[in-house]
């Protein structure tokens, strides 16, 4: 039985087994990647221990709170007896509210986390 070898560019061979094996070991990486010690910076960003007010009015939290509770803005709309447009303008006033305080919100997932934060809706509400 004869192996069949494959010759590489620096004039080398390679076995046709060794053609698609790592180079380098992982901790060879990792110690290329990592940044020297003091330098680097978290990965993770730091949480405070309490979150800025945005600032929400009184209706702008009963909005919210029934869009979170509601499967479309259409539901809010009959909910609270308001127009389309009204729900909208206070989604986008709420989203720019958020932002403002460095904490976006553009999705309701994030909207639902920044309630829950702020202590605006109870897990058992939604």
């Amino acid at each position: 039985m004869t192996t069949t070898t494959l010759e590489i560019a620096s004039g080398g061979s390679l076995h046709p087994s060794q053609r698609f094996a790592p180079r380098r070991s992982a901790s060879a990486v990792r110690s290329r990647t990592t940044a020297t010690p003091g330098t680097d910076r978290p990965r993770v960003p730091q949480v405070p221990a309490e979150f800025v007010d945005p600032g929400l009015t009184t209706r702008e939290i009963a909005v919210l709170g029934a869009w979170l509770r509601c499967d479309s803005k259409q539901e809010v709309c009959a909910v609270l007896h308001i127009a389309l447009g009204t729900v909208n303008t206070h989604l986008s006033r709420i989203r720019a509210k958020y932002a403002g305080v460095g904490r976006a919100a553009p999705t309701k997932a994030s909207l639902v986390a920044r309630a829950l934060q702020d202590g605006l809706v109870a897990l058992d509400d939604l």
